[in-house]
């Protein structure tokens, strides 16, 4: 039996909910039923919330990993991402449509019904590519797992003419990819940097902006501070502030916007968003109430790098 870190969140399997007319405009105003809905959209929080979560965090990041225990993580990653995708094949992920909403540039051409969820690295395998005016247009997709490329390959709906799918761990000096430096339109990562070491992070975001061509974009959407999946670890589980191992021994580390910014300045690129998204989501038939927390940014590449 796989040890449970955190206790299962009783809501749908992706990290946000399915696409809906009201997505990103249903806000909790005062006499209004908490349960009438399955979510309200920048949900904001009181002075108490606040203090409890930070409370919360302070208790469950009072024990930390001894430096073996990080070690031996460092060391069975690959073999951790492999096993989450041998359990979960392509059924964990749900097609992410709200991608759109959040990320316009992702879908400029009349005509695109769905894009791939990622470009560059990444932690979940892209669905698919249809329809797409751009003639020209291809898509790279990584991801650390072996496994989880051997599931996407394997889909009806990759299309080798469109997508070139290869394994990469993003935390390397070096990066062997399919693809020239200063070269990339977009770069989407979705919830894909809170997986890496905090301390290689700078590197990663250092790598994307090299391949990145001058004008191009990332966008991120990861895990912010304070997020329930945070305030549910338990002491014993953090490996570096705000840095956590989970029960499947796959790692997670949650965002403020200043950690982002930081980042993504610091690789030479503009800050064009730098948003926190507090979501209130709901289980109606279990009565209990959910606080989301994501970051969500875009940065490009200056014309003159």
């Amino acid at each position: 039996m796989t040890e449970t870190t955190e206790e299962p969140i009783p809501t749908d399997q992706s990290e946000q909910p399915s696409v809906r007319p009201q997505f990103g405009n249903r806000f909790l105003s005062a006499g209004d039923d908490v349960f009438q809905h399955n979510a309200w959209d920048n949900v904001q929080w009181d002075e108490e919330q606040e203090n409890a979560a930070l409370e919360g965090v302070k208790k469950n990041s009072t024990v930390k990993l001894s430096d073996a225990e990080v070690t031996r993580l460092e060391t069975e990653a690959d073999q951790n991402w492999d096993r989450f995708y041998g359990i979960h094949q392509n059924r964990f992920f749900k097609d992410r449509h709200w991608l759109f909403t959040e990320f316009p540039e992702l879908a400029p051409a009349k005509g695109t019904t769905t894009v791939p969820e990622r470009v560059l690295p990444d932690g979940e395998p892209v669905k698919r590519a249809e329809e797409v005016e751009e003639k020209n247009l291809m898509i790279y997709a990584s991801d650390f797992s072996r496994q989880a490329i051997d599931i996407m390959c394997q889909s009806p709906e990759y299309d080798t003419n469109r997508c070139k799918a290869f394994v990469l761990d993003a935390t390397a000096d070096r990066w062997d990819v399919p693809f020239a430096e200063n070269s990339i339109d977009i770069v989407v990562l979705i919830f894909v940097l809170s997986a890496i070491d905090p301390e290689r992070m700078q590197h990663v975001v250092n790598q994307i902006a090299r391949y990145l061509k001058p004008g191009g974009m990332v966008m991120l959407r990861d895990y912010g501070r304070y997020d329930l999946a945070q305030l549910r670890f338990k002491p014993g589980k953090c490996l570096k502030d705000n840095f956590y191992v989970r029960g499947d021994g796959t790692l997670v580390y949650f965002f403020t916007q200043e950690d982002l910014r930081t980042l993504f300045t610091g690789a030479g690129l503009v800050e064009e968003q730098n948003i926190v998204d507090r979501r209130l989501q709901v289980n109606r038939g279990k009565m209990v109430k959910m606080y989301r927390v994501w970051v969500q940014v875009k940065f490009r590449k200056p014309t003159g790098n």
